[in-house]
């Protein structure tokens, strides 16, 4: 018998065995339907199912193959790794700017998140993508840093004034920035009912990345900690995910205090522009 490693190699080595275990996941099958499904050869099916058979993985039922529950056990426990290995693949390049300090926070949130990234081509997808979030929502909650660019923001005070409900808590450097884009802009917004501005001196990564969480949806906005260039925008709509968001915004927002003069006199760092 194969180290666990080596049984793991035995099956992903093969995408014809790979194929034979999902679809034995989703009933019994016999060797014609098999070689269907997978474009195997009949031989090739034989010795996969003869594998299977010494593993006790499957068991035979007149013509037809099914999956035993150790087999089962394994298509599952095999499934979740290579959906693991999928959300490992697509937040590779993003890792150094999701949240390290924001408690509870687990890359498994966003394992099937759409990432955005400002190509070199094309850098306005990940904006593109904000405002058609925030166009979509009729509630918006931000906290820290956010995409920081005149269309978003521009997109998020139309919605404002349009009638959307919108939270925001920023930190000083942040407020300062939005307030200097349009000074009449933000104290238009700042004055509806339903839109509450507040700000935090200690908001947790908050040179690496921002939340924003939408109707259905929640997002990250990744930020380089040295360059505050933006490197990525991740949302999902994972219903997880918006639970450890909601959480965490709520936290803050108790803690956070209104705009004050302070706060609105603050200089804006050189860093922040917003082509």
């Amino acid at each position: 018998m194969g180290s666990p490693i080596e049984e793991i190699e035995f099956i992903a080595s093969s995408n014809h065995r790979v194929e034979v275990l999902d679809a034995l996941t989703e009933r019994g099958y016999d060797r014609a339907d098999l070689r269907s499904l997978t474009g195997a050869h009949a031989s090739t099916v034989g010795r996969i199912l003869g594998d299977f058979e010494e593993r006790r993985w499957i068991e035979r039922s007149g013509p037809t193959y099914e999956l035993t529950p150790l087999g089962e056990y394994v298509a599952e426990r095999f499934g979740e790794l290579r959906d693991a290995m999928e959300s490992e693949r697509k937040l590779r390049d993003v890792w150094r700017w999701l949240p390290r300090e924001m408690e509870g926070f687990s890359v498994e949130l966003f394992a099937d998140a759409v990432v955005s990234y400002p190509a070199p081509g094309y850098p306005y997808e990940p904006v593109e993508r904000v405002v058609q979030l925030v166009e979509g929502s009729d509630s918006v909650c931000a906290l820290g840093a956010t995409v920081f660019k005149s269309v978003a923001n521009e997109a998020f005070c139309r919605a404002a004034l349009e009638g959307t409900a919108v939270e925001v808590v920023y930190p000083p450097d942040v407020l300062a920035a939005t307030v200097a884009w349009d000074p009449d802009r933000f104290e238009e917004v700042a004055a509806r009912d339903h839109c509450t501005v507040l700000v935090h001196d200690d908001l947790p990564d908050r040179t690496r990345c921002g939340i924003d969480i939408f109707d259905d949806r929640v997002g990250l906005c990744c930020h380089d900690p040295e360059t505050r260039a933006l490197r990525a925008w991740i949302d999902t709509d994972a219903p997880e995910a918006r639970a450890w968001a909601r959480s965490v915004f709520e936290r803050y927002r108790e803690e956070a205090r209104p705009v004050d003069e302070a706060a609105l006199d603050a200089p804006v760092p050189e860093r922040f522009t917003t082509p």
